[in-house]
């Protein structure tokens, strides 16, 4: 068995956060938990993945923070999954993944789930970066520097 490689001593804040994501069925785990899934059947049908990879991966959600279990909110004995603060800290990062996947995976017509603001039913604007003066950045925009213990 290859043992997996860890980032969470990482100078990197990408390699950190995907190490605290771990890998795909996390992110749709996530996507899934967006989309008002709560409960392991839930996400079990949804996702389609094996019973024993879900429990794992939702443990690890939930020791890093990005889920809580919570007490079922019809008050049977079940466990929900809901999104912590940091949870929902993902919604952009799960938004640009959809926007890109949009864009680079579809043919012009093909169907495919969109997400829309619920207030007004329209698509959502792609995503932006911004530099802190409201410039839009691409990646020649900007580089990596360093930030020194304190």
């Amino acid at each position: 068995m290859v043992t997996r490689t860890r980032f969470d001593d990482s100078e990197c804040p990408v390699a950190r956060s995907v190490d605290a994501i771990g890998d795909w069925w996390s992110l749709l785990i996530v996507r899934d938990a967006f989309d008002g899934s709560r409960r392991f059947g839930e996400f079990q049908r949804s996702l389609g993945v094996a019973k024993n990879i879900l429990t794992a991966r939702l443990r690890t959600l939930v020791a890093g923070g990005v889920l809580e279990s919570v007490p079922a909110s019809d008050g049977s004995a079940y466990r929900e999954y809901v999104l912590t603060p940091k949870g929902k800290a993902l919604f952009p990062v799960i938004v640009a993944l959809r926007q890109w996947g949009e864009q680079n995976f579809f043919a012009p017509g093909e169907p495919h789930s969109e997400l829309v603001d619920r207030r007004e039913g329209n698509r959502l604007r792609a995503l932006e970066v911004l530099s802190a003066d409201g410039r839009r950045l691409d990646a020649d925009d900007t580089s990596v520097h360093k930030v020194s213990a304190q």
